[in-house]
């Protein structure tokens, strides 16, 4: 299968502005690009990369003042297959963990694994350990938080999600990452694309996505709390705590969205 992967951001700045952007596909995909959806931008400014302390390749630029569009359109390949499903996979001791998954049990900025420890234990303590308990908590979250994208804010954290009981796609990840770093699961944020490959319609306008993975089985599993089903067609962009490690792009200055447009599609043979 191939996917066809990209986006159109176009702003608006008062003043010359630095800015970060955590955009392409993951290094993982690397073997799978096709076309590399390299980022364009238009006016032409130079594109400074480097790698942030997650592994994830970032870009930074000076948006110069009036309007900037940011582009990229790739193709990648990909197996057509569903997210893993591994019902057997064993939860850890902490002792037994490996150290590079230690991070992903502490509490972060949108994660507070402080104030939502108690409710995590009275909710899935009698869940198995292991999968089972990571599926129990992602149907907790399913059923608990009603999607919007009235209701997305970017300050709000795990502990208002689950007051509100409202969110978009990363809410539900970072509540879900609470839980399961309060059960001593290591669970860390991912996003990228996820199109609407092998789904029904209707179809939503296209966007990133954001969701979770957690250590569990030896491995790092993929789980999807708003669509809690297995899906075809995930390309990761970027890993960290939470989507405070991971903004798709972060600008040091007023500015304004004008446009934005985001695309994941099979190519049809």
């Amino acid at each position: 299968m191939k996917i066809r992967v990209g986006y159109e951001m176009i702003y608006d700045f008062p003043q010359p502005t630095p800015m970060i952007m955590v955009l392409g596909a993951h290094f993982t995909r690397a073997s799978d690009v096709i076309v590399p959806d390299y980022l364009t931008t238009d006016p032409s400014v130079t594109i400074v990369p480097y790698r942030d302390g997650f592994g994830n390749w970032c870009s930074r630029i000076v948006a110069p003042r009036g309007r900037m569009r940011l582009a990229a359109d790739g193709i990648i390949r990909d197996a057509g297959l569903p997210d893993v499903v591994v019902p057997t996979a064993q939860q850890h001791a902490i002792e037994d963990l490996p150290a590079e998954t230690i991070v992903y049990l502490l509490g972060s900025r949108y994660c507070e694994t402080d104030l939502l420890s108690d409710v995590a234990w009275k909710l899935f303590e009698k869940e198995p350990p292991g999968w089972a308990r990571v599926q129990a908590i992602c149907d907790f979250v399913h059923n608990h938080i009603q999607f919007g994208y009235e209701h997305a804010r970017s300050t709000k954290t795990s502990w208002q999600v689950f007051k509100e009981g409202k969110g978009v796609c990363r809410d539900y990840a970072h509540l879900a990452i609470t839980f399961c770093r309060c059960m001593n699961i290591p669970a860390r944020y991912c996003t990228g694309y996820l199109g609407d490959i092998g789904m029904p319609p209707p179809y939503a306008p296209g966007d990133f996505a954001g969701w979770f993975e957690a250590y569990i089985g030896g491995r790092w599993y993929t789980f999807d709390p708003p669509n809690n089903i297995p899906r075809i067609g995930r390309i990761l962009i970027a890993q960290g705590r939470d989507a405070a490690d991971v903004p798709i792009t972060h600008t040091f200055g007023p500015n304004t969205l004008v446009s934005f447009k985001v695309w994941t599609d099979e190519i049809k043979s």
